[in-house]
């Protein structure tokens, strides 16, 4: 089993924090984030784009219009811990959900088994999320701790390829799956018609579907949210926001 992971920096430090859950089926819920590093995706409006845009990388960013804005050193953004060390740092505050995200957690998975291992060890209470683009199976051993799933499959919008960005086979079992559900991030009506033809191709059901407005500011969420709701009254899917947006802007840590 692999024990090391890669994480993402926040400052001096692994970004593992605590907060609530903004988006999804457990919006509102206090939760415990670990952000891992890495991502086999490259969505072009990645708000988390510091867990895989490195210096030297061809990958094109939204922000690459934004004055100042450059890729990021590896070092600087960046860091290992053990298994052990990721629960322990995870066991300092007072929850017992937590959050993988990323980046592609599903790329660490069997370091991630190491860090669940050690927390139900220590409390057979402790709940996991996944944060996953949908683009990769869990393992038997990830799955022996039955984490729900946050699948957020990427629509064009992302600036991605298809074969790229959707595995059938992996959402076909994810839609099967009793504790997963799926967010789709939308930033126009066309992409509603694309997740009803996604939902018909492999499966998903009506009530595991969450839109979610494309924003990294609570002016731009404000703006879409409107449309978005109408489009969730007139489809039957459910509305998640982004409540660490709305209340803190693109922070991060929160």
């Amino acid at each position: 089993m692999a024990d090391n992971l890669i994480l993402a920096k926040l400052g001096a430090a692994p970004e593992i924090f605590y907060s609530i859950q903004g988006e999804g089926f457990s919006s509102g819920l206090p939760s415990v984030f670990l952000r891992l590093s890495g991502c086999n995706l490259q969505c072009i409006w990645c708000d988390t784009d510091y867990t895989w845009n490195f210096e030297g990388t061809p990958y094109e960013h939204q922000n690459d219009q934004r004055p100042g804005y450059r890729k990021f050193a590896r070092a600087e953004v960046q860091c290992r811990l053990s298994s052990s060390e990721a629960a322990a740092a995870i066991r300092q505050f007072p929850c017992r959900n937590v959050i993988f995200t990323g980046g592609e957690p599903l790329l660490q998975s069997s370091a991630l088994v190491g860090v669940m291992t050690h927390l139900r060890e220590s409390a057979a209470d402790y709940r996991f999320d996944f944060e996953t683009n949908g683009t990769r199976l869990p393992d038997q051993a990830l799955e022996s701790f039955e984490p729900r799933y946050n699948v957020s499959p990427k629509l064009a919008n992302s600036g991605m390829a298809l074969e790229q960005r959707l595995q059938p086979d992996v959402l076909r079992w994810f839609a099967a799956c009793p504790r997963a559900t799926f967010k789709f991030v939308c930033q126009h009506t066309q992409d509603v018609t694309e997740v009803r033809d996604l939902m018909a191709q492999v499966g998903i059901r009506a009530e595991q579907i969450f839109l979610m407005p494309e924003a990294t500011s609570p002016e731009m969420l404000s703006e879409r949210r409107r449309w978005l709701i109408a489009q969730c009254l007139e489809s039957g899917f459910r509305f998640s926001d982004r409540l660490h947006v709305a209340v803190w802007g693109s922070k991060r840590g929160v």
